[in-house]
Parts: structure tokens; C-alpha cells; sequence
């Protein structure tokens, strides 16, 4: 159980509510914008420089995934404890230093030489966006003290984190063609630099909770756990699922979060209090944004190499390939928390979106080396859009409504944390199983004929969507049963929770 102080909830919202409002503050928004699109937008710049970095450090297609799934992977399990930093050290410190070591891995993975230097630097850039996040939202959250305005913040805080990845797509298009694949990892200099020097200059220096304390075997357990899991579906494009290094590594994973499941039902300081999950509505959101993670990075990386090294697309033709995808996740999105979750709940929408984006991913099975983008692979993109955006929303929405106050900061960290976490599973296991369609179609050819190769290409993707399919069909029957009817109902007086 948390530790308890001498100061009531009543009177920290008192405290609050008299504070003065900060100067700058609408300064120190725009701050923290430029650090939280640098962290978002990271997640999905680098996809579209991925086959040109290939070819630069000459790694495998086996190898690829690590490029993604390094930050996404730190950058998940370690959200949770990067929070709990920002209470115990001060939110302005861990911010600037969270820039400054994002900034400095950005810099030495522009500079790999080798496809290991850049894991390593990639690895380095989540765990300092895990510190970053979250003490961004906490600074947002304590710099405006007027409800109204506060919402605001929120709202323009939530427009930056859900157009970064559009961001993302097309200046890692841009910098690619017209620079080189290195200058999706060198921008960052210059958001760090920028937000930097604003942190610096306008925010406030916060005094650190004494009470806090870091739950380390918490944070071991989960983090060991999930790089098991991911490991182990990794290794078995390498060492096939028979191999004591595939299910030896995905059983201690298990084992691993079952034991963190455990402690945090004894843990003094629990990274993650389980009561945040045992709503049935949360519970349905929190598995509904780890499919929509496996199943979103899924696509971003596999369509990423169909276009550019199936049908030719440069980087910049790729990137604006992406945008109505983009558009219709985002216009799902706005319609589903606005009109459709309010008036009839999540049950029937959240469910739909499953199934919608299901049928997407069967039709980009059918994608060949002759498609065209207006006919054969635009539909299926807008149509998994608005699927994805169906999911999206609601799922992030919900998963952090009805909380108590002192767990909105967790739950905000936590369903970025399955987000995260579902893309980096479902990054390792798709892209294990699309070497493996790959390797088996090669099999009997001859692997030096172009258009053998290409196909086994097409093979490997097909693989690749068809198992996401899957994913996406399992989250129909989960949400549809998990999720409460009716719309739900909403405290006035909760404390807002944004997602990073």
C-alpha cells in the first residue's frame, strides 16, 4: 500500500487551486511541446529510414525489428519508474536531464558505425524519454492551476503527442531523401537544444517528495520480464521455437511478470497499484491499446519495406503514403470520443474498430509487385485508419477514467507503457514470423534471382498481416466481452489524465 502523509487529498487540492498561476506558463506549454513531439515522433521517424540504414550498417532483415522495438522497449517498461523518479529528484531536474541524455544518444546513434552501436543508442534514447514523459505531464499539470486553462494545456498537449507520429513519418521522408537516414536521429539536437534552453529559463524548480521511494524489485521484475518476452520471440527467427534460448527465455519472461504481479500486491510503493486495473472497463482498455500497438507497429514497419523496396517509393513518397492513414485514424478518433463512446459506450465501438481493422490487414494480404496506391493499397489504409483511430481513443481514454487521484499519473504512464510494450512484442514476434515465410519460400529457389527474391519479400509481409489480422480479431472478442454497456459516466471532479 502507498505510504501515507499528514497532508489529506482535500488540502493538496486547496494548495493547488491557490497557487498563483505561472507567468509564463502558455511559454512553458510550448516547452514542453517540442520535448514531448521529439519523444513522439521518435517512435515512428526512424521507420521510414530503416531500409536505408539497412543497406548503410549492413544488418539483417532478422536484425531490423531491434531498431524499433530497442526504444520502444526501454522506453515502455521504464515509463512506470521514470514517474517515480520525477517525484523523488524534482520534475525540472529529471526534465533537463531527461533532454540532455535523450540529445546525447540521438547524436551517437546519427554517428553509428555499426547495427550494434545503433541498438545500444536507440536503447538509450527510450530510457531517457521514459524520464522525460512523465515529468512533462507532471510540470504541465502543476504549471496551470485554472481548470479552464488547464484543459487547454491538456488539450494542445494531446494534438502534439497524436499528430507526432504523422510528424514523424514525413520528416524521416524528408531528412532520408534529402540528407541521409543518420539526420532522423541528428534532429533531435535541435528540439532538445530548444526545449532545453526554455526549461532552463521559465520553469520552476519543485520541491522533491520526501515520501517517495522507487519500488527497484518492481522495476527489475517488469523490466526483466518484458525483455525476456521480446528476446525470446526474437531469438526464434535464429534458433526456431524448439530452441531452450525461443521458449526458455519466453517462459522466465512469464514467470518474471508473474512474480512483479505478485510483489506489487506487497510492495510498499507499487510501480503499478493493481487496483488501477480491476475495473472491467480499464481492465478491456488497457488489453485493447496493447493490440492496437502490436497491430499499428506491425503495419508501420512491414508497408514501410513493401513500398520503398518492393514497388521503388523514395522515403519522401513513403512518409506521404502514410497520411491517410494518419487522417483517418485521427478523424475515428475525434468522432468516437465526441460523439459515439458519450452517447452509446465502448462496447459496440471499440469492437468495431477490431473487426474494421482486421479486414484492413486481410486486404494488404493481397498487396503484389504490380499494386497501385490508388486501387490496391489506399482503401486498406484509410479503412485501418479509422479502425485504428475506433481503438485508439476510447481505449486510452478509458483506461484512466474513474480513478482515484493520487493513481492518474500511473495510469497515464501505464497505458503508454502497454502501448509501447504491445508494439515492441509485436514487432519481435511479426517480423520472427516473416523471416521464418521468407526463409521457408526460399527454400528449393534460387535466392540470387531478383524476382524470386522479391516475392519471398511479398511472402514475408503477407505473413506479417495475416497474423496481425489475428491480433486484431482476438481484441474483437476480448473488448466485446470485457467492455460494460452503455456509456459510461464521468466524475466532474476527477483530476484530468493525459497520455504520452
Amino acid at each position: 500500500m502507498p505510504q501515507t502523509t499528514g497532508t489529506t487529498d482535500a488540502e493538496v487540492v486547496a494548495i493547488r487551486s491557490a497557487a498563483p498561476p505561472h507567468r509564463h506558463r502558455w511559454w512553458v506549454l510550448a516547452v514542453i511541446g517540442v520535448a514531448q513531439l521529439m519523444v513522439v515522433l521518435d517512435a515512428t521517424i526512424v521507420n521510414i529510414a530503416l531500409p536505408s540504414a539497412q543497406r548503410d550498417l549492413g544488418f539483417s532483415d532478422g536484425d531490423r525489428q531491434w531498431i524499433v522495438t530497442a526504444y520502444a522497449l526501454a522506453f515502455g517498461s521504464l515509463l512506470l519508474l521514470g514517474g517515480r523518479i520525477a517525484d523523488l529528484f524534482g520534475r525540472k531536474m529529471t526534465f533537463l536531464v531527461g533532454l540532455v541524455g535523450f540529445a546525447g544518444a540521438s547524436a551517437v546513434g546519427g554517428a553509428a558505425q555499426n547495427f550494434e552501436m545503433l541498438v545500444g543508442a536507440r536503447a538509450v534514447q527510450g530510457l531517457f524519454g521514459a524520464l522525460l514523459a512523465p515529468a512533462a505531464l507532471s510540470l504541465l499539470t502543476t504549471t496551470f492551476t485554472d481548470a479552464k486553462e488547464r484543459a487547454k494545456a491538456f488539450g494542445v498537449y494531446g494534438a502534439i503527442a497524436g499528430a507526432g507520429g504523422a510528424v514523424g513519418l514525413l520528416l524521416g521522408g524528408l531528412l532520408t531523401e534529402y540528407l541521409d537516414w543518420r539526420w532522423t536521429l541528428y534532429v533531435n539536437l535541435a528540439f532538445a537544444a530548444v526545449a532545453f534552453a526554455g526549461g532552463a529559463l521559465l520553469l520552476t524548480r519543485t520541491t522533491r517528495d520526501k515520501d517517495a521511494r522507487i519500488d527497484v524489485p518492481g522495476a527489475i521484475l517488469v523490466g526483466g520480464g518484458l525483455f525476456c518476452l521480446v528476446y525470446g520471440f526474437s531469438n526464434a527467427e535464429s534458433h526456431d521455437w524448439t530452441s531452450p534460448a525461443t521458449w526458455g527465455l519466453l517462459v522466465v519472461g512469464a514467470v518474471l511478470l508473474a512474480a512483479f504481479t505478485w510483489w506489487q500486491t506487497r510492495a510498499r510503493n507499487p510501480l503499478l497499484p493493481l487496483r488501477v486495473l480491476l475495473d472491467r472497463n480499464r481492465g478491456a482498455s488497457f488489453l485493447s491499446v496493447l493490440i492496437i500497438g502490436a497491430g499499428m507497429f506491425g503495419v508501420f514497419l512491414f508497408l514501410t519495406y513493401y513500398l520503398q523496396q518492393s514497388l521503388g517509393y523514395s522515403p519522401v513518397e513513403t512518409g506521404l503514403a502514410f497520411l491517410p492513414m494518419i487522417a483517418g485514424l485521427m478523424l475515428a478518433s475525434t468522432l468516437a470520443t465526441t460523439v459515439l463512446v458519450p452517447r452509446i459506450g465502448p462496447k459496440p465501438v471499440v469492437p468495431l474498430g477490431m473487426g474494421i481493422s482486421a479486414a484492413a490487414l486481410v486486404w494488404f494480404t493481397n498487396l503484389d509487385l504490380t499494386s497501385a496506391y490508388a486501387t490496391d493499397i489506399l482503401p486498406p489504409l484509410v479503412i485501418g485508419g479509422l479502425g485504428f483511430g475506433l481503438i485508439m481513443a476510447p481505449a486510452m481514454a478509458l483506461a484512466t477514467d474513474g480513478v482515484r487521484a493520487e493513481d492518474a499519473g500511473v495510469a497515464s504512464a501505464a497505458v503508454n507503457t502497454m502501448q509501447q510494450i504491445g508494439g515492441s512484442l509485436g514487432t519481435a514476434l511479426l517480423n520472427t514470423l516473416a523471416t521464418s515465410a521468407v526463409t521457408s519460400y526460399l527454400d528449393g529457389r534460387d535466392p540470387k534471382d531478383p524476382m524470386v527474391l522479391a516475392q519471398a519479400g511479398l511472402e514475408g509481409y503477407s505473413t506479417a498481416y495475416w497474423w496481425s489480422a489475428a491480433f486484431f480479431v482476438a481484441g474483437l472478442v476480448i473488448s466485446a466481452v470485457l467492455y460494460r454497456r452503455g456509456a459510461p459516466v464521468h466524475d466532474p471532479d476527477a483530476a484530468p489524465a493525459v497520455h504520452m
